[in-house]
């Protein structure tokens, strides 16, 4: 749990409840305090994160303390990157992530064993209203899980968008933005993303 020594029982409590139903998917309000705080603590993370790129002890420390599993201690995060909440992300082993990538982590992002992102990949997993009127209302927010398997690279400037899961083996074609589903195995590519090859499954 983040730090809450400057917030009063009462507005934790709150905090803790928008937290919830932010995970859920249900419509929260971004701007409540506790919130706040722990973007402003993921922005902490990730300015140790890039302060420890060089020192090979601590380097490994700094990502299992910004995000909230690693899967081993060879992951690798080049700086800069953005994460909103960093906890939220959890990522399997083998994890390599170029410089500019930003996830927007106000749901769970799981991503798999040996997962590639290319510089300035872009997940999202907020949501807002596209009616004008709606997105006046305090509570204009809300997220979706993204899933991305085993063994998948991601192309320079990419863009998952909310809900989509990836499968097995997938390769995402620099720029495509994945707006479904992606079974195992294929390679898509193009706004929106679609399908234009299928792979062999690599050999375990």
């Amino acid at each position: 749990m983040a730090s809450t020594h400057h917030i009063t029982d009462d507005v934790l409590a709150k905090g803790l409840a928008e937290e919830r139903k932010m995970l859920a998917g249900e419509p929260y309000r971004g701007s409540d305090p506790y919130l706040t705080q722990l973007r402003m603590e993921s922005r902490h993370n990730i300015k140790a994160l890039a302060e420890a790129r060089d020192d090979t002890q601590e380097f490994p420390k700094a990502i299992r303390n910004l995000l909230g599993s690693v899967g081993d201690d060879n992951a690798i995060i080049e700086s800069p990157v953005y994460f909103d909440y960093g906890k939220n992300t959890h990522v399997g082993k083998g994890f390599y992530m170029n410089g500019m990538c930003t996830i927007l982590d106000c749901a769970r992002v799981d991503i798999g064993d040996d997962v590639l992102l290319a510089p300035n990949v872009q997940i999202y997993t907020a949501e807002h209203p596209t009616d004008p009127a709606a997105r006046l209302s305090e509570l204009i927010n809300s997220a979706r899980p993204v899933k991305i398997g085993n063994n998948v690279w991601i192309g320079g400037s990419a863009v998952i968008l909310p809900g989509v899961t990836i499968g097995d083996g997938v390769t995402v074609a620099a720029g495509a933005v994945v707006t479904k589903d992606v079974p195992d195995n294929v390679v898509v590519a193009g706004n929106p993303a679609r399908i234009v090859k299928h792979v062999k499954p690599a050999d375990n």
